[in-house]
């Protein structure tokens, strides 16, 4: 079993190699990639919240002016069914 073992001094290590240098085309997709991904990010982020927020200002909009949507939505209504009477005739 001890003739198995290797008892000789340990050879120095080598050197690690730095990585290759980027070329200037893979840099530019690196950096592309990261924006994409960060417009990604900001996008699903910033989407909901302009939308709440478009939601907000407009039911604030049509309480300060004492309707509500579907009051609108309503009206709307009647005057679709006005306008295809009027066609109509």
């Amino acid at each position: 079993m001890t003739g198995d073992l290797n008892e000789e001094p340990l050879a120095p290590a080598t050197a690690v190699a730095p990585p290759p240098k980027l070329t200037r085309r893979e840099m530019r997709r690196q950096r592309r990639r990261r924006r994409i991904i960060g417009e990604e990010i900001l996008a699903w982020i910033l989407v909901p919240l302009i939308l709440i927020a478009g939601y907000w200002a407009l039911s604030g909009g049509l309480a300060f002016f004492g309707t509500t949507p579907s009051a609108v939505f309503d009206q709307l209504l009647q005057v679709k069914d006005a306008l295809q009477k009027k066609q109509k005739s």
